[in-house]
C-alpha cells in the first residue's frame, strides 16, 4: 500500500512541512505507465486520470492553457496541468489536467534516492540509427559550408536511435535509473498518444515561475565526461576555455535575456558560465534570474516566448527550422519542446525535452543533437551525440 502523499484537490502543489523520508521515491516507485510523472529540483508530482484535456484549435497554445484551468478551476477543481509541447509548439500538444495529483519533496531531498536501481535485464535489443553516422556527419558538413557562406550563424542537428526489444518495454524500471542516475534533474514520463509514452531525463530548465521570481538556465557547449578523474577534470577545464562553446554558450544567453526583457522589472545575467554535470555530460550553464513584471504572464508564456532557443534550433531561428526540416530524415514531434506543469495562478516549471525517449510497447526512439556553427566537426559533434544517446542506454543495458 502506498504511503507517498495524496494530495487534496484545493492544493495540489503544497509540500509537506515535515516530509517523510522515502516519500519522493515511494511516488516514483508508485509510477504506471499512463500517469504523468514530473520530477524536478522543486518536487516530485504524479498526476492520475484526466480531468479535462487541453483541446487544439485555432486559438494560441498560452490561451488554450489557462481557457483550460480557468474552467477546471470554476468547477473547484485546482489540479495544475501537465504534459508535453512539441518542438513545432502549433502541432497538437499532449497537455491535460489530471484528476488527481500526488505531490513529494524533490528526489534529490529523499536519502533513498542513493539507493541504486535494479539493474537492467539481459534485452536482446536490435538497434538501427537514424540517419546513420556517416549521413549525420555529411549534414553537419553541409551545415557548415552554408555558415562559411554566411547564410545562418548555427542549427542543432539531431539524430536519432530506434530499439526494439522481444518482450514489452519496462518503463517504471527505466524511470526508476533515469531518475537515480541524475536525481538533480528533471525527470519525466508523459503519455502522449494511447500506448505512447515520453520519457527521460533533461538538465535544461527553460524557464520557472514562482509568484514574480523567474529563473532560466540556458545550456548549452557540452563535452562527454569520461570515467577516468584525471581526463574527466581535464574536458571540464578545457570546456570553460573552448572558444567555440563559449561562443555558442553566449548566443543561447543573449537570446534568453532579449525573450524575458519584455517581461520582467529586474533581469540578472552573469557574465560569464559554470560547469553543471550529468552522469554522462558536462554542461555551460547560466542562471538568468528575473523579477515579474505583470503576475499575468505564466510561466507558460515565458516558455513559449522563449522556445525554441538557439541551444535547440539555431540563429536565425526560421532559417534555422527550415534546415532542420531539409536534413532530418525524421519528425522531432516532442523532441526539443516543453515538459512540465503550469497551475492556474501562473506558476509552473517547463523544461527543454532532450535526454529522452518515445516508448511505444516494445520499441524506443531515443534523441539526441548537437549545436552545429562554423567551427564544427561532423566527426567531433557525431561522438557527441553518441555521448548523449547514453543517459538512455545506460537505463536500458542497451549499447551503441
Amino acid at each position: 500500500m502506498s504511503t507517498a502523499p495524496d494530495v487534496a484537490t484545493h492544493v495540489p502543489l503544497a509540500e509537506p512541512a515535515h516530509p517523510a523520508v522515502g516519500a519522493a521515491t515511494t511516488l516514483m516507485a508508485d509510477y504506471r505507465p499512463g500517469a504523468r510523472f514530473l520530477g524536478t529540483p522543486t518536487r516530485t508530482l504524479v498526476g492520475h486520470g484526466v480531468h479535462s484535456e487541453v483541446p487544439h484549435d485555432e486559438r494560441p497554445l498560452g490561451e488554450r492553457v489557462a481557457d483550460t484551468l480557468a474552467r477546471a478551476k470554476a468547477q473547484g477543481h485546482h489540479a495544475p496541468v501537465m504534459g508535453a509541447i512539441a518542438f513545432d509548439h502549433t502541432a497538437p500538444a499532449a497537455l491535460a489536467i489530471p484528476d488527481r495529483v500526488r505531490t513529494a519533496p524533490p528526489l534529490a531531498a529523499d536519502p533513498l534516492i542513493a539507493l541504486p536501481a535494479d539493474a537492467p535485464e539481459d534485452v536482446d535489443w536490435q538497434l538501427r540509427q537514424v540517419p546513420a553516422p556517416e549521413e549525420y556527419g555529411a549534414g553537419v558538413a553541409a551545415a557548415v559550408e552554408r555558415m562559411w557562406r554566411g547564410e545562418f550563424s548555427k542549427v542543432v542537428l539531431a539524430r536519432t536511435l530506434e530499439l526494439t526489444a522481444p518482450e514489452p518495454l519496462d518503463l517504471p524500471a527505466m524511470l526508476q535509473r533515469l531518475a537515480r542516475r541524475d536525481p538533480n534533474g528533471y525527470t519525466f514520463a508523459l503519455p502522449t498518444a494511447p500506448g505512447r509514452t515520453l520519457i527521460g531525463a533533461s538538465p535544461e530548465l527553460l524557464v520557472s515561475r514562482h509568484g514574480t521570481r523567474v529563473v532560466a538556465n540556458p545550456l548549452a557547449g557540452s563535452t562527454p565526461r569520461s570515467d577516468d578523474l584525471a581526463e574527466d577534470v581535464r574536458r571540464a577545464a578545457a570546456l570553460l576555455e573552448s572558444a567555440k562553446d563559449l561562443h555558442e554558450h553566449a548566443v543561447v544567453v543573449d537570446a534568453v535575456h532579449q525573450a524575458l526583457a519584455p517581461y520582467c522589472a529586474e533581469l540578472v545575467v552573469p557574465a560569464g558560465p559554470t560547469l553543471i554535470r550529468t552522469a554522462t555530460m558536462w554542461h555551460l550553464s547560466t542562471t538568468v534570474t528575473g523579477t515579474l513584471a505583470s503576475p499575468a504572464t505564466s510561466a507558460l508564456d515565458l516558455g513559449l516566448a522563449l522556445h525554441p532557443t538557439p541551444a535547440v534550433c539555431g540563429t536565425p531561428t526560421p532559417l534555422a527550422r527550415e534546415v532542420i526540416r531539409e536534413t532530418e530524415p525524421f519528425d522531432r514531434g516532442f523532441f526539443t519542446g516543453m515538459i512540465g506543469w503550469g497551475d492556474a495562478s501562473g506558476d509552473g516549471e517547463w523544461v527543454v525535452t532532450i535526454r529522452c525517449a518515445e516508448a511505444e510497447e516494445r520499441s524506443l526512439r531515443l534523441y539526441a543533437g548537437a549545436g552545429v556553427v562554423a567551427a564544427s566537426e561532423p566527426e567531433a559533434e557525431t561522438r557527441e551525440t553518441a555521448a548523449k544517446f547514453r543517459t538512455f542506454l545506460a537505463a536500458v543495458g542497451a549499447r551503441l
